[in-house]
């Protein structure tokens, strides 16, 4: 029984020494397997090193050895710049394949926008501005537009005085007066005649008015050259 025992435990030791040995074999053969891939990267380096000298003393490049090696040692010192460079790069790609279909989106609005304007007639418009533009440069020099910046308030007070309510109406009323005459059947008056229509109510009240008028604008001229 005891023989029996002391077999079973060096069963176990050997097969336990067996896997060691296994480990060892695998670990072996793995460090050979390096080493045998350093070797060929260092021949392929040599190799590629050279044929890059060749190349460079063919094309008549000289390479100053010493400032390679500096440049190799930045590049180990700046690792982490270069990794956090890439993944800043990383970044912006992800951040232009989310945005793209925005700026898709974006793109197909701005197009149906431009639709929309052409259909309403925005650019045939804004063509036939730039023939006013063209227009006005052919038919005025600069001095006219100096002297239209000169004048330019004068210009707006009296546009502004003339689209007041009161005026406008005034204005309408004339116009409305005015296209009701027959122009073309107008009656012919004598001097009598017009002495005598000249006695009416509303011709009074009409010379009044002109005259009125006419005092008003003498009264205002005065000003502006008293002021002047």
């Amino acid at each position: 029984m005891a023989n029996d025992n002391i077999q079973g435990q060096i069963n176990e030791i050997n097969r336990k020494l067996d896997l060691v040995l296994e480990e060892m074999m695998a670990q072996r053969e793995t460090r050979q397997s390096i080493e045998d891939l350093s070797s060929d990267l260092t021949i392929v380096g040599t190799d590629f090193f050279k044929a890059t000298v060749t190349e460079l003393d063919n094309a008549g490049i000289e390479v100053d050895g010493e400032a390679v090696k500096q440049l190799m040692f930045k590049l180990v010192r700046n690792v982490g710049t270069l990794n956090e460079m890439f993944e800043m790069m990383e970044s912006v790609n992800d951040l232009v394949k989310d945005a793209s279909p925005i700026l898709h989106q974006m793109g197909l609005d701005g197009i149906n926008m431009m639709n929309r304007f052409e259909q309403k007639g925005y650019f045939d418009f804004m063509r036939e501005g730039m023939n006013i533009m063209d227009n006005v440069i052919e038919h005025f020099s600069v001095e006219d537009v100096r002297l239209l910046a000169d004048n330019v308030v004068t210009i707006l007070e009296t546009v502004k005085s003339l689209t007041q309510p009161d005026m406008l109406k005034a204005i309408n009323s004339g116009l409305v007066v005015y296209k009701s005459i027959e122009v073309e059947d107008i009656e012919e008056y004598s001097i009598w005649k017009a002495i005598k229509a000249m006695n009416s109510k509303e011709m009074k009240r009409g010379i009044g008015f002109m005259i009125t008028f006419l005092q008003n604008i003498a009264k205002e001229t005065k000003k502006k050259e008293t002021k002047s």
